[in-house]
C-alpha cells in the first residue's frame, strides 16, 4: 500500500463488496450497497443502551449537491440522547423515515459527491458541521441561514446522522480537517465549538468584546470547555461555574479568570413565588452567588453576558446576576425546560434574553480555522470504541462523563491516527 506524494487519492488494494467489516476500508470512492449504524426505531425510544441497535441499512444516495463521507470517528454529544429518549420530542415526528441514525459530529473522507458540488472532490478529510438548509430562501440569500424556515440539525432532525460507516451530508456543511489533530480528536468539537462561537459572537450589539465579563455555566463540559477558550481568545474574562471541586483546575487551565462551585449555594431550580418568604430565601443566595462573581469581577462589577445552557436550575440567577442592558444567551435546557425568573430585573434593567442554535457555515468555519491555526485544544476527555457507542450516550445522561468532549472510533481502528495510511497500514 502506498499513497500518492502529490496529495491525491489514495492507492491502495481493496476489493468490491457490498457490505464491509467495521474498519474496513473500500476501494476509495466506491461505494457499496450497505453498511453498518447504529439505529433507532421509534417503536424502541427509551435509554440510549436499548434505544440505539446495530443494523445493517442501505447506503444513502446522494442529490446532486450532496456528499457522501466515510466516518473515521464521530462526536458524542446530548443530541444522541434527545434523539434516544424521543425527547422533548420525537425525530420521527419530523422527518418521517422508518429508522433514525443519530450523530452530529465526525470526521472523515469524502467518498463521494453530487454532480454539482464544486468545492470539494473525492479523497479530502473533512469535519461536518451541523447544520442543514434548503439555501432558497431570503435567509440563505442575504440573511442569517439559521433563521431559515428550511434549517434543520444534520442526525438529529434528518434520519441520516454519524454514528455509520458512511453519512450523506450537503456539500455546504463540509469544513477542513485539522491535520494535526487525531480522527477521534477532528470528530469531536465542530458540534460544541461553533454553538459557542455564535452564542458569544453572533448576536449584535451584545456580540462579545476585549475586557468584558462572562459567566459560563457548566464550564467544563464540551460547551463551557470552549466558551472558556474563546472568551480568553477574545480577550474577555470568562468565569466559569462547576459542581464538583476536582474540575477547578480543568477550568482555571483552559484561561478562567475565576470559577465558581455551585455547590456553596442554595438558590437553584425554578423561581419561588415573588414576595414570599421562600423567595427572600432565595434572594439571599443569589445575591450571595452574586458577591462570588463580584470577588472576581471586582466589587459592583457585574458580567456582560451569561452563557445558559442548563436552562431550569440556573435560569433565575442567570437573569439576576447579568448587568444592566447585558444578555442571557441560552441555547438548552439539559435541567428542563420551565423556565421562571423575576421580570422586574429584566424590564427595568433592560436586560436581553436571547435563544441561540448552533451557528451558519461563516461562523462555524471562523471557529473552525481557530483550531485549524491551533489556537484552541478539543479538549477531547474520552474516546469510546463503535460497540461502546450506547454506553458513551448513558455516561453523558447520567452525567458521568469526564471533562471535555466525547468521541466513538468508527472506522478509524484504534485512537492516535491521523491519516488514512495509518488506518490501512492498520490492516495488518
Amino acid at each position: 500500500m502506498a499513497l500518492d506524494t502529490d496529495g491525491g487519492i489514495a492507492s491502495y488494494e481493496a476489493p468490491e463488496k457490498d457490505l464491509y467489516e467495521m474498519g474496513e476500508i473500500p476501494p476509495m470512492g466506491y461505494v457499496p450497497k450497505q453498511m453498518y449504524a447504529w439505529a433507532i426505531r421509534k417503536e424502541r425510544h427509551g435509554e440510549p443502551d436499548t434505544a440505539m441497535q446495530l443494523e445493517v441499512v442501505d447506503v444513502p444516495k446522494l442529490d446532486s449537491h450532496e456528499v457522501l463521507v466515510l466516518v473515521m470517528a464521530a462526536g458524542v454529544n446530548y443530541n444522541g440522547v434527545w434523539a434516544s429518549l424521543g425527547k422533548p420530542i420525537s425525530p420521527f415526528d419530523g422527518h418521517q423515515a422508518p429508522y433514525h441514525i443519530a450523530g452530529s459530529d465526525a470526521s472523515g473522507i469524502v467518498w463521494a459527491v453530487g454532480d454539482k458540488v464544486k468545492r470539494w472532490k473525492v479523497g479530502d478529510e473533512v469535519v461536518i458541521h451541523c447544520n442543514q438548509d434548503d439555501g432558497d430562501d431570503e435567509e440563505c440569500n442575504g440573511g442569517d441561514p439559521m433563521y431559515s424556515p428550511s434549517q434543520r440539525i444534520w442526525g438529529y432532525e434528518t434520519p441520516d446522522g454519524s454514528f455509520a460507516q458512511f453519512t450523506n451530508v450537503q456539500a455546504q456543511q463540509l469544513m477542513p480537517r485539522p491535520k494535526h489533530l487525531t480522527w477521534e480528536e477532528s470528530a469531536c468539537y465542530t458540534l460544541t465549538l461553533a454553538t459557542a462561537y455564535r452564542m458569544l459572537f453572533g448576536h449584535e450589539p451584545h456580540d462579545l468584546k476585549p475586557g468584558q465579563n462572562v459567566l459560563v455555566w457548566g464550564a467544563s463540559g464540551g460547551l463551557g470547555s470552549y466558551a472558556i477558550q474563546l472568551i480568553n481568545t477574545a480577550g474577555a474574562n470568562a468565569i466559569g461555574v462547576i459542581s464538583d471541586e476536582s474540575k477547578r483546575d480543568f477550568v482555571m487551565g483552559l484561561g478562567a479568570k475565576g470559577v465558581i462551585n455551585r455547590k456553596d449555594f442554595n438558590c437553584w431550580g425554578q423561581l419561588p413565588t415573588v414576595n414570599t418568604p421562600e423567595y427572600a430565601e432565595w434572594f439571599k443566595e443569589a445575591r450571595k452567588f452574586g458577591k462570588a462573581i463580584w470577588d472576581i469581577t471586582g466589587k459592583g462589577v457585574n458580567v456582560d453576558m451569561v452563557f445558559e445552557h442548563p436552562g431550569e436550575s440556573t435560569f433565575p440567577v442567570s437573569t439576576f446576576v447579568v448587568k444592566k442592558g447585558g444578555m442571557v444567551v441560552i441555547c438548552a435546557g439539559t435541567t428542563g425546560y420551565n423556565l421562571t425568573f423575576d421580570v422586574r430585573y429584566m424590564w427595568m434593567h433592560q436586560k436581553r434574553l436571547q435563544g441561540s442554535h448552533f451557528a451558519h457555515l461563516k461562523q462555524a468555519s471562523a471557529a473552525n480555522r481557530l483550531m485549524l491555526e491551533r489556537r484552541l485544544d478539543p479538549c477531547m476527555s474520552e474516546v469510546f470504541t463503535w460497540k461502546e457507542l450506547p454506553e458513551a450516550h448513558m455516561k453523558m445522561m447520567r452525567n458521568e462523563h469526564k471533562p471535555g468532549n466525547m468521541s466513538v472510533l468508527v472506522q478509524a481502528p484504534r485512537t492516535g491516527m491521523r491519516t488514512l495510511e495509518e488506518v490501512l497500514d492498520a490492516r495488518g
